[in-house]
């Protein structure tokens, strides 16, 4: 009789290899992981694993939506459209994962992506923040309001888009950072009609034809504009960059509103693109702001805010070598502030020098080195 009991005892305890570790993590941890891990895609796949997953992903502080594709929703309202993280999990239902889709559907909504994106560069911004219902649902697109609406204590967010919204010639350079508050408080803007390594033939060469044309070369009075900027379209096409590159900011910041209302716990805020053209960032004191005054729309666009007048630094160079190796020809930084905030030089150039990585960093730093132009903007 003993020897059965003991036998009922052995088979009644699990052996190890049934132990499940994961069980025996504290949930601290298990946040730190998840925090880590940071994916929007991956965070959904992890809330199915198990019910202790799905009540921890909620929970989490730091997250990264990256906007895969824009689709059509509504062809008798453009605005009306989803932005797809293309979340296999949601986590916020958990949805099912993607169904089968005809043939002549995908072509239908890759056309439609496609005009988005080419002609309506500014209105793709709209499609992908602050949608208010999901269109094919088999296929779990979810805006990513949508997805972040389970998410109770988040604190740092990065959005990616899928592309930057402004175009320019093949082989040019046009880089900005903002930071926002209720309204715009700083933009940095670097530009060049062309952007490329060079070997070091080419630099040597290059020096001595730079030393040549330019009698002011390798010397402390670098900077000036020549007189052809200003009659060949060179100083048109840096006012276009530096307009389009705040319309971009400002509609970005417009159509953050739901989600910065509906995250009170948020203290960071980034969002960029996959090509680096554009990053909007807002702090916990820009959130705070963002929330407590109205943002004021533009006159001129229901669809972003309103741009305050200006006060900017322009900072130009025909040709900038760099110590990376990398030339830029027609190199253009531009700091902009409101006019109504001081520009202050240590203020300015900490802005500048962290405003972009390598090797675009190396050229701010060398571009406010030059001569500063002061110039005005009114708002719009």
């Amino acid at each position: 009789m003993l020897s059965d009991t003991t036998e009922v005892g052995r088979a009644a305890r699990p052996s190890p290899s049934m132990v499940d570790h994961f069980d025996r993590l504290p949930e601290s941890l298990l946040l730190l992981v998840l925090n880590r891990l940071g994916d929007v895609k991956a965070l959904g796949r992890c809330s199915a694993v198990s019910k202790r997953f799905s009540s921890l992903v909620p929970l989490v502080e730091s997250v990264v939506v990256r906007v895969d594709c824009v689709i059509s929703g509504d062809d008798d309202d453009p605005a009306a459209s989803i932005a797809a993280p293309a979340s296999s999990s949601s986590a916020t239902t958990a949805a099912s994962s993607a169904g089968s889709k005809p043939r002549g559907v995908v072509a239908h909504l890759f056309k439609l992506l496609l005009s988005s994106i080419i002609l309506r560069p500014i209105q793709v911004i709209q499609q992908l923040i602050g949608l208010k219902r999901v269109i094919l649902a088999e296929v779990s697109h979810h805006s990513p309001g949508e997805v972040l609406r389970c998410f109770t204590e988040l604190r740092r967010l990065r959005i990616e888009l899928p592309g930057g919204e402004l175009g320019v010639d093949r082989g040019a350079l046009l880089k900005w950072k903002a930071e926002f508050g209720s309204s715009l408080e700083s933009c940095v803007i670097l530009g060049a009609t062309s952007f490329r390594r060079c070997d070091d033939s080419e630099a040597e060469e290059s020096d001595s034809a730079d030393s040549e044309r330019d009698p002011n070369y390798g010397t402390d009075d670098q900077g000036s504009i020549p007189e052809s900027f200003y009659t060949n379209g060179g100083l048109k096409l840096r006012v276009v960059w530096t307009i389009t590159s705040l319309i971009a900011a400002s509609a970005r910041h417009y159509l953050l509103q739901q989600i910065v209302a509906e995250h009170p716990t948020l203290e960071s805020l980034v969002l960029t693109d996959v090509d680096g053209q554009g990053m909007l960032c807002m702090g916990k004191e820009q959130l705070t702001e963002f929330r407590r005054s109205p943002i004021a729309p533009s006159t001129s666009s229901a669809n972003r805010t309103q741009v305050p007048a200006l006060n900017m630094k322009l900072w130009y160079a025909p040709r900038l070598k760099l110590a990376s190796g990398y030339v830029m020809e027609g190199a253009t930084l531009v700091a902009i502030r409101p006019i109504d905030w001081p520009i202050k030089k240590e203020t300015t150039e900490a802005f500048i020098a962290s405003a972009f990585d390598e090797p675009f960093g190396e050229a701010a730093r060398a571009m406010v080195k030059r001569r500063t132009y002061l110039l005005e903007m009114n708002p719009f």
